[in-house]
Order: structure tokens, then C-alpha cells, then sequence
């Protein structure tokens, strides 16, 4: 799968112990799979979906956070 597409590597992959992703972009989906295992599953996202999956992976915005930790709802 994925022939033709240009696969590229996370920016943080941890660089020796083979826990990165690489995605392509397909025109209309976004493909992730495991960088150590080229061959296996691979996960397709919309674009929609993989934007919001980003953003909580980014966590909060500074604007977001509470200025004061006391005041931070667990």
C-alpha cells in the first residue's frame, strides 16, 4: 500500500527505539502506520479527523490554561 505516496517521518520520533509514525497524504486521507513496520496496518484519517486528533495531542492552548494552578479543575 502506499507506493506512490510520500511517506514522512514524525518530527519527534525518539530516534532509536523504533516508536515513530510515518503519514502521507493521499489527497484525501491521511495514512499513518508504523515506521518500523512499513508493511503493516495502516490507519486512514480524515482530514478533519487527523487535524482534531493534533490538537489534542498538542494539548491546550496557553490562552487555555489556568493562570493559577490553584484554580485548575482536576
Amino acid at each position: 500500500m502506499g507506493s506512490s505516496w510520500t511517506w514522512r517521518k514524525s518530527s519527534v520520533s525518539d530516534g532509536g527505539e523504533g516508536q515513530c509514525v510515518e503519514t502521507a497524504w493521499t489527497g484525501e486521507t491521511v495514512l499513518v502506520r508504523d515506521s518500523a513496520r512499513r508493511r503493516g496496518a495502516v490507519l486512514t484519517f480524515s482530514p478533519q479527523a487527523w487535524t482534531a486528533f493534533l490538537g489534542l495531542a498538542a494539548g491546550p492552548s496557553p490562552a487555555a490554561r489556568p493562570r493559577d494552578e490553584s484554580t485548575a479543575r482536576l
